[in-house]
C-alpha cells in the first residue's frame, strides 16, 4: 500500500482518472490532507463510501513517527523513526523573518566528506517523498505554526536521490499543500555534475546551493569524495550551464576548517575560482564533533578570511551557528541511537 503523501498533484489525477475516478477526487483529497489536515479517509465526508473503501484500499497516509525533541536557542532537533525503523534527523530553525526546517533526504550518505558526521553512517537507502514531506508537516504541527522556508540540508546528498526530492518541491511549492514559494525553498549538492544539469533543464526558481569546501582539486580531493569523481573543472561548467539556463544565483557553501583550508592564499584562490559567476559566499564555522578530527578555524582567520574574499569583490556572509549543543548544527546530523 503506497503512502498518498507520495503523489505531487498532477501524479495523482493521473493516477485516479487511469482507475476511472473523476480528475476532481484529487482536489477533494488534497483539501482534506492539506487545508482540513484531516488524514481519516472515513471522515471524509463529501466522497462517497465506495470511493473512501478504494482509497483504503490503496493508499495510506501514515505519518513518521516523532522520537526525540531536542531544544537549544531558536532550534528544535527531532529524531523520526520511519515505518522500516530507520531514523533521520531534521532540524527547526527560528529566524526573524520566519520558521525554516532543515530536511533529510535519505538514510546516510554515500558522499563520505571527511568532515561530516552524516557521511559516517554509509547510504542505507533513499527516502520516499512522503519521509521528506512528513518531516515538514510533523514539524508544522507540532508547533502550530505553518513553516516559511525549507532547505533540503540534512542527512543525505539530495541529488542522489533526484526524483523522489524534485517530487518533494513540487509539493512543497504547491499552494495546495504546503505553498512554500520556490525562492524560499533551497537544495544543496556536494556537485553532482549530471544532476546539477538536469536540474538546470527544469528551469525552478529554487534556490542551490553548492557545497565546495576548497578552492583546488588536490585539497577538495582530502575532504570529500565526489571530489575524486568529478573535478572542479566539470563542476563549474555545470554551474555555468544552470546559470546560462536560470539565471539564478547560486550560494558557495565553505566550511572552514582550521589549518586545512583557512588560509588566505585558499581565500585568494576561491575569489579567481569564482570570478564572472553569480554567487554568494557562505563561509561555515566548523561544527566539531568529538568523532572526527578536525578543528574550527578561528575567529580571526575566518575573519581574515571573509575580508580578503570581500576585498576581492565577492558577496560573502559567515553562517551564524545554530543548534551546535545538541548536534543540531551543519555537519553534525547523525542520530546518536544509531
Amino acid at each position: 500500500m503506497e503512502n498518498i503523501f507520495n503523489y505531487p498533484k498532477k501524479d495523482l489525477e493521473d493516477y485516479l482518472v487511469a482507475k476511472g475516478y473523476k480528475k476532481f477526487l484529487a482536489s477533494q483529497i488534497f483539501d482534506w490532507l492539506y487545508n482540513k489536515q484531516e488524514y481519516d479517509f472515513n471522515n471524509y465526508t463529501n466522497i462517497k463510501k465506495e470511493t473512501i473503501d478504494f482509497l483504503k484500499a490503496t493508499f495510506s497516509t501514515a505519518f513518521i513517527t516523532i522520537t526525540k525533541v531536542e531544544e537549544d536557542t531558536d532550534v528544535k532537533k527531532f529524531l523520526f523513526t520511519l515505518k522500516d525503523g530507520q531514523k533521520i534527523e531534521s532540524v527547526l530553525m527560528y529566524h526573524n523573518y520566519g520558521l525554516s526546517v532543515c530536511v533529510s533526504s535519505q538514510v546516510g550518505c554515500n558522499m563520505g566528506c571527511k568532515f561530516c558526521e552524516s557521511g559516517r553512517l554509509k547510504k542505507v537507502r533513499d527516502l520516499e517523498t512522503y519521509e521528506m514531506l512528513e518531516q515538514a508537516i510533523a514539524i508544522s504541527n507540532y508547533v502550530k505554526q505553518k513553516i516559511d522556508s525549507v532547505v533540503i540540508m540534512g542527512i543525505g546528498e539530495p541529488f542522489d536521490n533526484f526524483t523522489n526530492v524534485m517530487k518533494f518541491i513540487n509539493l512543497l511549492n504547491d499552494p495546495k499543500v504546503l505553498a512554500i514559494g520556490a525562492r524560499h525553498i533551497t537544495v544543496s549538492t556536494c556537485g553532482l555534475v549530471p544532476k546539477i544539469k538536469a536540474f538546470a533543464d527544469m528551469e525552478l526558481q529554487v534556490n542551490l546551493a553548492l557545497s565546495l569546501h576548497s578552492p583546488t582539486d588536490e585539497k577538495r580531493k582530502q575532504i570529500m569524495n565526489v571530489a575524486k569523481a568529478y573535478s572542479l573543472k566539470e563542476v563549474f561548467e555545470a554551474l555555468k550551464y544552470y546559470q546560462n539556463k536560470t539565471k539564478r544565483r547560486v550560494t558557495i557553501e565553505y566550511i572552514m576548517l582550521d589549518k586545512i583550508n583557512d588560509t588566505k592564499e585558499d581565500a585568494l584562490a576561491l575569489s579567481k575560482l569564482l570570478n564572472g559567476y553569480n554567487v554568494y559566499v557562505n563561509l561555515i564555522p566548523y561544527n566539531e564533533t568529538k568523532n572526527i578530527a578536525f578543528k574550527a578555524s578561528s575567529k580571526k582567520q575566518i575573519a581574515l578570511f571573509y575580508d580578503t574574499l570581500k576585498k576581492n569583490g565577492l558577496d560573502v556572509t559567515v553562517r551564524h551557528k545554530f543548534g551546535n549543543k545538541i548536534s543540531a548544527a551543519c555537519g553534525q546530523l547523525r542520530s546518536k541511537e544509531i
